[in-house]
């Protein structure tokens, strides 16, 4: 799949039934082979405003479903990784 057929996709966790963000206002960590390791989704405020320095990552390995839509992630809760 390439990067510009993900762009444009809600982000949806799945436990917590929750809009995290779209793909292309997130930043993406890449490995030095070129593969995705994680979404970095920059947490939002009131309004569309970004809190400063806060978001969340999240690992590859808790997409479950890539949709023509979204994008589909269970994270178990311990494993919710934010970064401040």
């Amino acid at each position: 799949m390439r990067l510009s057929e993900l762009s444009g996709k809600e982000i949806v966790d799945v436990k917590k039934a929750e809009r995290l963000g779209i793909l292309g206002q997130t930043d993406l960590e890449i490995n030095e082979n070129g593969q995705i390791v994680a979404l970095i989704i920059p947490s939002v405020k009131w309004f569309g405003f970004k809190k400063n320095g806060s978001e969340i990552r999240v690992p590859w390995r808790h997409i479950k479903k890539i949709g023509t839509d979204m994008i589909i992630i269970d994270i178990p809760d311990v494993h919710y990784e934010e970064k401040s």
